[in-house]
């Protein structure tokens, strides 16, 4: 099976790009060559980007504690394990208390290193991180893995309560749809939404089904197109059937 998620929402599609983001820059710093502690850091320069918006950090606090409320409502519900409750509580109590902690704006101590800056704008430019062009960073690139390691983590630390804030929710809205088995006929399907609200939908189909989803969505209708994955030629929606899992997730 394959699974696509589409936000409906700006604010969850900065969730999603970000949650990407953190994925490749801990996978790459992990690793042991200096080409990727390269990628490691170009996405972390990404991450910075993207983090950078200046309400990030309320919106997480304010979904966190919004979150807190609504799950508080189910203490003494005998369909609800106390145990995995209490431990989500713990877990938001946890994010929110270091995410509160933060001071300034989301990786100020980034922007503050110059010699980092200097690479970030040579990064934007293509080829620009060339041994002639920064001298410097050619030299950080044949130091030990576990110097870039060390400098890595040390650069993402602060950008790490972020990210736990962005798993607990998004985690949380996965969990809050439910599936429902739907078929594409001719590879085109439609549903009106008649006042459904949801923050994002996901589609899960077999991978040999050989095609991808085309989506559009508004408050009105929902529209979904499969078409062929064509990486030379413009791909052209299938003419068989296609069955898939639609879920629509909500916080």
């Amino acid at each position: 099976m394959i699974s696509y998620e589409y936000p409906l929402s700006e604010r969850i599609r900065t969730l999603l790009r970000l949650e990407d983001l953190y994925e490749r820059a801990l996978h790459f710093t992990a690793k042991a060559d200096a080409e990727e502690h390269n990628i490691a850091l170009l996405c972390l320069f990404e991450i910075l980007e993207v983090a950078g918006r200046a309400d990030l950090k309320s919106d997480l606090l304010q979904e966190l504690e919004r979150q807190k409320q609504s799950l508080d409502l189910l203490r003494d519900n005998p369909d609800i394990s106390q145990e995995a409750l209490d431990h989500i509580l713990w877990e938001i109590d946890r994010a929110s208390s270091r995410l509160f902690q933060l001071s300034g704006k989301v990786g100020q101590e980034m922007r503050e290193n110059e010699w980092l800056m200097s690479i970030k704008q040579r990064a934007s430019i293509p080829g620009g991180l060339c041994e002639f062009d920064v001298p410097s960073y050619h030299y950080w690139l044949h130091l030990s893995a576990e110097q870039h390691r060390h400098d890595l983590e040390a650069w993402l630390a602060p950008f790490l309560p972020i990210r736990d804030s962005i798993s607990i929710v998004l985690r949380l809205l996965r969990e809050s749809g439910k599936v429902s088995h739907q078929t594409a006929v001719q590879g085109v399907y439609q549903q009106m939404m008649a006042g459904r609200i949801a923050q994002m939908l996901r589609i899960r189909l077999r991978l040999d089904y050989e095609c991808v989803p085309e989506i559009s969505a508004n408050k009105y209708a929902l529209n979904i197109r499969f078409t062929t994955h064509e990486f030379r030629q413009r791909p052209r929606v299938i003419e068989s059937d296609v069955d898939f899992e639609l879920t629509f997730c909500n916080l």
